[in-house]
């Protein structure tokens, strides 16, 4: 049976994602780190919304598309740096992600909505962009807390999930709670978000 539209697009993400370098390991077993990365993000977003649309489903798998294209040292090491990086990636999503979606073709109005989706854009006001940004975090607490939390300060990782909680609606909240943190990891989670 010939795979469909939807099919093939995953199929596509995935391909450009096994092409990644930097590799994560698991279980003693090495993956391609965004390839690995996008898997969670579509296992995570059926998990919190069954019946995410198939835009949506898309848009988590191509949240990350070829990160590793643009290196975080090419940009002044402060915030603005940053902040210009993360736009600059969400852009290269967006764009890398509509490409494929056209190659195999959708149309114009489907391709918008998911690059919107890919960009966040209306976040707290568009449904489908506050789902993207709560499996986003979620995959963050569920899968890469721990080994993020051990590298830096308790003051700055209760700032940071201050922050990521802010971005979560509430019942994005709810499934963060259901996550099996270790003691240390939950005494930082309660702290930040009482």
């Amino acid at each position: 049976m010939k795979p469909t539209r939807f099919e093939t697009a995953i199929a596509l993400i995935d391909k450009k994602n096994a092409e990644d370098v930097n590799t994560y390991s698991v279980s003693g077993m090495e993956y391609p780190k965004e390839l690995l990365y996008s898997q969670r993000m579509s296992r995570t977003l059926l998990q919190f919304d069954p019946n995410a649309s198939k835009a949506l489903q898309i848009a988590a798998r191509a949240q990350h598309i070829c990160r590793w294209k643009i290196a975080r040292n090419e940009y002044p090491m402060d915030r603005v740096g940053y902040l210009k990086w993360r736009q600059d990636l969400k852009q290269m999503h967006a764009e890398l992600t509509g490409d494929i979606l056209k190659e195999v073709g959708y149309d114009d109005e489907f391709i918008d909505r998911v690059k919107a989706i890919v960009l966040k854009k209306l976040i707290k006001k568009n449904k489908e962009s506050q789902t993207i940004e709560d499996v986003i975090c979620l995959v963050f607490l569920d899968f890469y807390f721990d080994e993020f939390a051990a590298k830096h300060s308790d003051e700055k990782i209760i700032d940071i999930l201050q922050k990521t909680w802010k971005k979560m609606s509430d019942e994005g909240h709810a499934e963060a709670l259901k996550i099996k943190f270790t003691e240390k990891s939950l005494a930082l989670v309660k702290e930040a978000i009482s």
